[in-house]
């Protein structure tokens, strides 16, 4: 299966982002919160598996839908799995989208389901959780958040962002994979050349992109009072080695409330779908098999 079309809330432009080294290249799809719907149509790219209740997974930044294979293959065998690239990633790298705009491109790409995002995925199915709670029959959010509480550490988050955006256009991917991937944040994952060679297919301007338009700085303000109309069952899952998300991931489930829970899984870090895919396919089996599932798409 191919990319979806969706009509969306947003402005759509081809016109190209200044080049800052003199770099000229295509012009992107922009979408940009605020402005009346367009006559233009975009699309995320996705692919479908397997027969069951349906299932949309969402990757972090800097993957691609092929990050979840592992997931995947395991869900696969009795749920209907439906894997997304993410705006300025994979073969979305073309889509420029802000977080809510996302949500919206989601909800055609997978319909009713349950939505898995792992970091900026989580992020991306928060708010569609927020925006369209009648598309989610269940939520898994791995190590996520609901934003950043003070507005100057929230202005400084955007500024980090920017200079990394600078950075990537300025690097290229590979370049940059090397550093962001040697963070303390990914301690502990494995080396696996074919995650590394999935990561490097994506483009310096998707990816700067994506840290302009759906960095955890542009949830201003943050969603931390919104979080009780969350209505869906909800799995938060993080790392036990990732002291920062799993104390974010006790207070995503403290303001959603009796939907959820929070499950740390061991000696994992940052990055529970690759270190314990087992961990998030047992997550989602969880909510289909109480009923939390959608019917086959």
């Amino acid at each position: 299966m191919g990319s979806v079309g969706a009509d969306i809330g947003g402005h759509l432009s081809t016109a190209p982002r200044r080049p800052r080294t003199g770099r000229a290249g295509p012009g992107p799809y922009r979408v940009a919160a605020g402005y009346r719907p367009s006559l233009r149509r975009v699309a995320l790219h996705r692919v479908e598996r397997g027969d069951g209740p349906r299932v949309v997974l969402v990757h972090g930044f800097t993957q691609t839908l092929a990050s979840w294979r592992p997931v995947a293959d395991d869900l696969a065998a009795d749920h209907r799995v439906v894997l997304v690239d993410a705006p300025g990633h994979g073969a979305s790298a073309a889509v420029r989208a802000d977080l809510a705009t996302t949500a919206g491109l989601l909800a055609e790409a997978g319909g009713r389901a349950v939505y898995v995002g792992y970091s900026m995925g989580g992020r991306m199915v928060l708010r569609l959780a927020l925006d369209r709670p009648d598309l989610v029959a269940g939520l898994v959010l791995i190590g996520a958040t609901a934003g950043i509480d003070d507005p100057v550490e929230r202005a400084a988050r955007r500024r980090s962002d920017e200079a990394l955006a600078r950075r990537i256009e300025d690097e290229g991917v590979t370049s940059f994979l090397e550093g962001w991937l040697a963070q303390p944040l990914f301690h502990g994952l494995p080396d696996d050349p074919a995650e590394r060679r999935a990561r490097a297919t994506n483009t310096p301007e998707g990816l700067a992109s994506s840290l302009r338009h759906a960095g955890t700085g542009t949830m201003d303000p943050p969603w931390w009072d919104d979080l009780p109309r969350v209505s869906a069952p909800t799995v938060v899952l993080t790392g036990g080695h990732d002291a920062k998300f799993t104390a974010l991931g006790r207070r995503l489930v403290a303001g959603i409330g009796n939907p959820a829970a929070l499950r740390v899984v061991p000696d994992v870090g940052h990055a529970v779908p690759l270190q314990a895919p087992a961990a998030v396919a047992a997550a989602v089996r969880s909510l289909t098999a109480s009923g939390g599932g959608a019917s086959p798409g």
